[in-house]
Protein backbone atom coordinates (compact mmCIF):
# COMPACT_ATOMS: atom_id res chain seq x y z
CA UNK A 1 0.00 0.00 0.00
CA UNK A 2 1.23 3.52 -0.88
CA UNK A 3 -0.03 7.02 -0.26
CA UNK A 4 -1.72 8.13 -3.47
CA UNK A 5 -2.98 11.56 -2.50
CA UNK A 6 -3.10 13.77 0.54
CA UNK A 7 -4.68 17.16 0.96
CA UNK A 8 -3.83 20.54 2.41
CA UNK A 9 -6.63 22.95 3.27
CA UNK A 10 -6.00 26.31 1.63
CA UNK A 11 -7.76 29.66 1.67
CA UNK A 12 -8.02 29.71 -2.11
CA UNK A 13 -7.07 26.76 -4.36
CA UNK A 14 -6.49 29.04 -7.36
CA UNK A 15 -3.98 31.21 -5.48
CA UNK A 16 -2.49 28.11 -3.85
CA UNK A 17 -2.02 26.47 -7.25
CA UNK A 18 -0.01 29.48 -8.40
CA UNK A 19 2.20 29.44 -5.27
CA UNK A 20 2.76 25.68 -5.29
CA UNK A 21 3.62 25.56 -9.00
CA UNK A 22 5.34 28.89 -9.66
CA UNK A 23 7.22 29.27 -6.37
CA UNK A 24 7.63 25.78 -4.95
CA UNK A 25 8.06 24.15 -8.37
CA UNK A 26 5.36 21.50 -8.16
CA UNK A 27 3.76 20.29 -11.40
CA UNK A 28 0.12 20.38 -12.43
CA UNK A 29 -1.73 17.09 -12.28
CA UNK A 30 -5.24 18.52 -12.50
CA UNK A 31 -6.34 22.13 -12.51
CA UNK A 32 -9.97 23.09 -12.91
CA UNK A 33 -10.32 26.63 -11.52
CA UNK A 34 -14.00 26.72 -12.45
CA UNK A 35 -14.52 23.87 -9.95
CA UNK A 36 -12.03 25.24 -7.42
CA UNK A 37 -9.93 22.08 -7.92
CA UNK A 38 -6.14 21.92 -7.94
CA UNK A 39 -3.96 18.82 -7.67
CA UNK A 40 -0.17 19.02 -7.87
CA UNK A 41 2.82 16.73 -7.47
CA UNK A 42 6.52 17.08 -6.87
CA UNK A 43 8.47 17.83 -10.05
CA UNK A 44 11.01 15.31 -8.75
CA UNK A 45 8.34 12.57 -8.58
CA UNK A 46 5.38 13.56 -10.79
CA UNK A 47 4.04 10.00 -10.78
CA UNK A 48 4.23 9.80 -6.99
CA UNK A 49 2.00 11.11 -4.24
CA UNK A 50 -0.25 13.95 -5.30
CA UNK A 51 -1.36 16.91 -3.21
CA UNK A 52 -4.94 18.16 -3.31
CA UNK A 53 -5.09 21.88 -2.57
CA UNK A 54 -8.45 21.67 -0.89
CA UNK A 55 -10.65 24.69 -0.13
CA UNK A 56 -11.14 25.32 3.57
CA UNK A 57 -14.80 26.23 3.03
CA UNK A 58 -16.22 24.02 5.77
CA UNK A 59 -16.22 25.08 9.44
CA UNK A 60 -14.25 21.95 10.38
CA UNK A 61 -11.54 22.67 7.79
CA UNK A 62 -11.33 26.35 8.73
CA UNK A 63 -11.02 25.52 12.44
CA UNK A 64 -8.37 22.86 11.80
CA UNK A 65 -6.30 25.20 9.63
CA UNK A 66 -6.69 28.16 12.01
CA UNK A 67 -5.75 26.18 15.11
CA UNK A 68 -2.69 24.59 13.45
CA UNK A 69 -1.49 28.03 12.41
CA UNK A 70 -2.13 29.56 15.87
CA UNK A 71 -0.04 26.78 17.39
CA UNK A 72 2.73 27.45 14.84
CA UNK A 73 2.51 23.88 13.54
CA UNK A 74 3.13 22.88 9.94
CA UNK A 75 0.28 21.11 8.17
CA UNK A 76 2.63 18.97 6.07
CA UNK A 77 6.32 18.15 5.73
CA UNK A 78 8.19 18.25 2.43
CA UNK A 79 11.41 16.26 2.15
CA UNK A 80 14.51 17.74 0.55
CA UNK A 81 18.01 16.39 -0.02
CA UNK A 82 19.61 19.86 0.25
CA UNK A 83 17.74 22.07 2.71
CA UNK A 84 20.25 24.94 2.56
CA UNK A 85 19.94 25.20 -1.22
CA UNK A 86 16.13 24.92 -1.10
CA UNK A 87 15.95 27.50 1.69
CA UNK A 88 18.09 29.95 -0.27
CA UNK A 89 16.13 29.40 -3.50
CA UNK A 90 12.80 30.01 -1.77
CA UNK A 91 14.09 33.06 0.15
CA UNK A 92 15.22 34.58 -3.15
CA UNK A 93 11.66 34.04 -4.46
CA UNK A 94 10.25 35.96 -1.51
CA UNK A 95 9.03 33.05 0.61
CA UNK A 96 8.65 34.03 4.28
CA UNK A 97 10.26 31.61 6.71
CA UNK A 98 9.22 31.43 10.36
CA UNK A 99 12.15 29.11 11.13
CA UNK A 100 15.49 29.06 9.34
CA UNK A 101 17.19 25.70 8.75
CA UNK A 102 17.89 24.24 12.18
CA UNK A 103 19.68 21.00 12.98
CA UNK A 104 17.89 18.61 15.30
CA UNK A 105 18.57 15.04 16.34
CA UNK A 106 16.28 13.78 13.55
CA UNK A 107 17.61 16.02 10.76
CA UNK A 108 17.48 19.63 9.66
CA UNK A 109 14.19 21.49 9.45
CA UNK A 110 12.88 24.87 8.32
CA UNK A 111 9.33 26.24 8.32
CA UNK A 112 7.76 28.66 5.84
CA UNK A 113 4.40 30.30 5.19
CA UNK A 114 2.64 29.03 2.06
CA UNK A 115 0.63 32.29 1.70
CA UNK A 116 -2.54 30.17 1.72
CA UNK A 117 -3.08 29.86 5.47
CA UNK A 118 -0.49 27.22 6.35
CA UNK A 119 2.98 26.65 7.65
CA UNK A 120 4.99 24.06 5.74
CA UNK A 121 8.04 22.25 7.09
CA UNK A 122 11.05 21.40 4.95
CA UNK A 123 13.03 18.46 6.28
CA UNK A 124 16.38 16.93 5.42
CA UNK A 125 17.40 13.62 6.96
CA UNK A 126 20.75 13.62 8.80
Amino acid sequence: MKIGMTSVFVNNPIEAFKFYTEILGFVKIMYMPEHYLAIVASAEDPEGTTLLLEPNDSPIAQNYQTELRKAGLPCIVFKTDDIQNEYQRLKELGVAFTKEPTKTEWGTEAIFDDTCGNYIQLHQMP
